[in-house]
């Protein structure tokens, strides 16, 4: 039933972009297949390459020039507006994992890119597939001969094992060049999608990424994935989540949640924070937190300069257009249009102006 459901919002976002520049997976085509367990739905999807995690584990969790941030930003949030705008469609989880690049990170491991074509190996025994037990004994042997190799290199691993973490420890530290990686992407996994005047579940979203008014049960619509875009944003830029929240004494991961969002965005505003059917279980009627009574905030701006290092105008700038979609009002958190609209995701890059400002100035002390 899930499978069907996936597949009718994948058909959907297909036929709606015939010219495949809307930032979403593409469904390719599908047939059916009998099995012993009965009949499957299978669907064969575009070759697209690497998960923005992966993207973010290759770049050491140090976070990705704002520049680039801006690319990735500017594919998923074309692909948010045409799901919400013109398909009337919640995607319910994004987060990086659920982004994937158009190619892989090593274009080497790329068949499409690579222009190499995938090997299979044909099976031990005659050309009828046959074989029976001399094709096992082969395949047994085989195996043998990996656990052994295995075994070896396990030994070398042990003897090799505190020179190896103090090499990984020195090359975590350098930084890996982004040069020449593709930052288009498109929006993948609709295994928890709705329609927007058809939802399955009150509770959406993976933890880290899952908006206040989830929490709260308050109702939801499009801006929950608006709420996860942000978080999503912060991630590429600093190479952290953005809220990971814990248990603690007395109190649940859903408070502590609730704790470190307003720790970084300000106190909730009453309205919203005793508005929801879970509102009782967290606060009380003034708005407070029942169990963590005493909040460090910590403002986004100054948490980008002070932990991140980022340069202070570009931190503003960034803060200011973060917490405009992570508002906890949900009506007023800005659409993806609008999104693509703001000014920090039209900037242009200044390095390559840095760079001729730089190059004029040395030609001038050659005249001179």
């Amino acid at each position: 039933m899930a499978l069907q459901i996936m597949f009718r919002f994948l058909s959907a976002a297909a036929d709606g972009d015939l010219q495949n520049t809307k930032c979403v997976v593409r469904l390719i085509d599908h047939f059916k297949h009998a099995g012993p367990n009965g009949q499957h739905l299978c669907m064969v999807l575009e070759f697209l390459g690497d998960s923005l995690l992966r993207l973010i584990r290759y770049n050491r969790y140090k976070g990705l020039k704002l520049d680039k941030v801006r690319e990735i930003c500017r594919c998923i949030l074309t692909g948010l507006d045409y799901l919400h705008s013109e398909l009337g469609m919640i995607h319910s989880d994004l987060k990086p994992e659920n982004i994937l690049l158009v190619s892989t990170i090593d274009s080497s491991k790329d068949p499409v890119r690579s222009g190499l074509t995938p090997l299979l190996e044909k099976p031990e025994g005659n050309a009828n597939g046959g074989g029976g037990s001399s094709t096992m004994n082969l395949i047994e042997k085989k195996l043998k001969r990996r656990a052994k190799r295995a075994v070896a290199k396990i030994s070398e691993r042990r003897v090799s094992m505190v020179g190896g973490a103090l090499g990984e420890e020195a090359s975590s530290k350098s930084e890996r060049s982004l040069d020449g990686i593709d930052m288009r992407c498109k929006v993948v996994d609709f295994g928890n999608a709705c329609w927007a005047d058809k939802q399955f579940a009150e509770e959406i979203q993976t933890r880290q990424y899952r908006a206040p008014e989830v929490i709260l049960k308050s109702g939801y619509s499009f801006s929950v994935d608006m709420w996860s875009f942000g978080c999503t944003a912060f991630e590429l830029v600093t190479g952290d989540m953005l809220f990971a929240p814990k248990e603690g004494n007395g109190y649940g991961e859903d408070e502590d949640h609730l704790a470190l969002m307003m720790e970084l965005l300000g106190k909730m505003p009453r309205k919203i924070a005793v508005g929801g059917a879970r509102s009782k279980d967290y606060f009380d009627r003034h708005g407070d937190l029942k169990r963590i009574r005493r909040l460090k905030y910590w403002p986004l701006d100054r948490l980008l300069v002070d932990k991140y290092k980022l340069p202070e105008a570009e931190a503003k700038e960034f803060a200011e257009f973060l917490s405009l979609v992570l508002e906890f009002a949900p009506e007023k958190r800005p659409t993806a249009q609008q999104c693509l609209e703001h000014p920090w995701m039209n900037v242009v890059s200044t390095q390559n102006d840095a760079d001729n400002v730089e190059s004029q100035v040395r030609n001038l002390k050659i005249k001179g």
